[in-house]
């Protein structure tokens, strides 16, 4: 009897220690990572803080203060009891050895809903060793380098005020997720870095990407099949590859694209401006009702490109057409300076040429020594209106 008094009592006494140590962790709802031991290394203290935030049954914020830290791949999960926030107001950086990561992450947040990420902070990838290790621009079947932040089947999201710099791989992917908005976001990298897109997009609804600045080695933004909904409004994109939709057609049972709207944009000393591209004689597809509005470009190689024969570095073949069928597709109020002579161009599949395409506004000019801006359209007759600078179609 007296054993299982004083069994009773330690475990008590163990509970009471439990419960004042999270008590002491959290105060108001807020979970400082600093207060579960993260000094240097905080890769234990924020997965700990996040349980512990995620378990509460009402709103709570798991806080990164100012400061450097290292952190290790993360996962951090939900569902949820409540709403949840992530503040970090420090500078994260990732192992530099891409070979610490498996998986294709660094911090991965997936299955929540109500989640903010927002702070001054910074996610640094660390990525130069990892550039020049990549051969994914050459070989469509390279293995893959962690991306900096993953969001899969977020719901009702909100990421605010954050940096992400030199990724290995993309930034930010987005997948499966519904009514999620990046404000104030930026992104950071060389013109140099290997598969850096900005943010990509697939299979999601609801997509905001406002007030943010883009600059990095590949697409600003990119666009994966199954997206609808997403529109980019006021960011400033380069260096990079401009604003792309695909590539599409390149995988079987691909998911529509629609709902594209890019408006009051900025696009500086890019690849490409606005861009469709699909890979010819692979797969199947659709994309339609693709608005893009109100955009300055400056010194940009090929400010407006619709791409039906997208196949770097050979890795397809050309001699069937893509079987992607592109429609409901305009390009308005567009202006700005080209850097190569062609300033426009629509190059359609001959399989399915594109329908219901329309110029409207276009005042691009090509400031080299070959003569004034020019057009190029083929499989598809697009309808214009207003000024149209450059001449062709």
């Amino acid at each position: 009897m007296g054993l299982k008094v004083v069994s009773s009592a330690i475990i008590l006494f163990s509970l009471l220690l439990l419960l004042a140590s999270t008590a002491k962790a959290q105060s108001n709802g807020v979970f400082d990572v600093t207060k579960y031991g993260g000094k240097q290394d905080i890769t234990a203290a924020l997965t700990n803080a996040w349980k512990d935030a995620c378990a509460s049954t009402k709103p709570s914020k798991v806080r990164i203060p100012s400061g450097t830290y290292s952190l290790r791949q993360v996962t951090l999960a939900g569902p949820c009891k409540a709403a949840i926030e992530l503040q970090v107001n420090g500078i994260l950086k990732a192992p530099v050895n891409p070979d610490q990561f498996s998986g294709g992450h660094w911090v991965n947040f997936r299955y929540i809903d109500h989640l903010t990420l927002s702070g001054s902070g910074t996610f640094d990838g660390q990525g130069n060793v990892a550039w020049s290790k990549s051969t994914c621009s050459k070989n469509k079947n390279c293995e893959g380098l962690p991306m900096n932040i993953r969001f899969d089947f977020i719901t009702n999201g909100l990421v605010r005020d954050i940096t992400t710099r030199d990724s290995k791989n993309f930034h930010v992917n987005v997948l499966g997720c519904k009514n999620l908005t990046f404000q104030h976001f930026t992104v950071t990298a060389p013109a140099e870095s290997i598969n850096t897109d900005g943010i990509h997009i697939g299979r999601s609804t609801g997509i905001y990407i406002i007030d943010s600045k883009i600059g990095t080695g590949d697409d600003c933004i990119s666009v994966g099949d199954g997206t609808e909904e997403l529109h980019v409004t006021r960011v400033t994109c380069g260096p990079g590859h401009g604003i792309s939709v695909g590539s599409l057609g390149r995988y079987p049972n691909e998911k529509p694209v629609s709902g594209i709207f890019v408006k009051n944009c900025t696009i500086s000393n890019t690849a490409n401006g606005v861009r469709i591209k699909s890979w010819p004689d692979l797969y199947g597809g659709v994309a339609s009702n693709m608005h893009f509005e109100d955009i300055v470009m400056n010194n940009v190689q090929n400010p407006i490109l619709l791409d039906q024969e997208y196949c770097p570095w050979n890795q397809c073949s050309l001699k069937a057409p893509s079987k992607v069928k592109i429609s409901d597709v305009s390009f308005k109020n567009i202006r700005g300076t080209s850097a190569t002579p062609v300033a426009v161009k629509l190059a359609c599949s001959s399989g399915i040429p594109c329908e219901k395409v329309e110029l409207a506004n276009i005042n691009l000019v090509y400031s080299g020594s070959e003569g004034a801006a020019k057009s190029q359209c083929s499989n598809v007759k697009p309808k214009i209106s207003g000024i149209m600078s450059a001449s062709g179609c």
